[in-house]
């Protein structure tokens, strides 16, 4: 499938201003997606900056 999203800062809530993946969905998705992480658009602002991207934080950061 190919992406048709473009990069879009406005919507973006990765707090890691390095990363080249930031504000583009789909490579986000693909690089997580790839390691067994969630991207980091799924978590609380708190929950986000932790960087811990595991399925486990997750249910942790959303459900107390």
């Amino acid at each position: 499938m190919d992406c048709i999203s473009t990069t879009s800062l406005k919507h973006c809530t990765c707090s890691d201003i390095t990363c080249d993946r930031r504000g583009n969905c789909c490579k986000c998705v693909i690089h997580h997606q790839q390691r067994g992480e969630i991207p980091g658009c799924f978590f609380t602002p708190a929950g986000e900056r932790t960087f811990d991207r595991s399925v486990a934080h997750l249910c942790r950061d959303r459900l107390g």
